[in-house]
């Protein structure tokens, strides 16, 4: 089972971003109102996007 979050920073209005964590070091978005298809990142990407300011 996957372990979906949902960003502190979407609105209430059910703007929504959830990310997973996967095996082998890959991170998974989605929109939560239409959960399927996702994009993958490599976890090292995903890591620099959100140091990115």
């Amino acid at each position: 089972m996957t372990l979906w979050r949902k960003s502190s920073r979407s609105a209430s209005t059910a703007n929504c971003v959830e990310v997973a964590h996967l095996p082998a070091r890959v991170v998974a978005a989605r929109d939560s109102k239409n959960p399927a298809p996702t994009i993958t990142f490599p976890a090292s990407s995903w890591a620099r996007f959100l140091r990115a300011q």
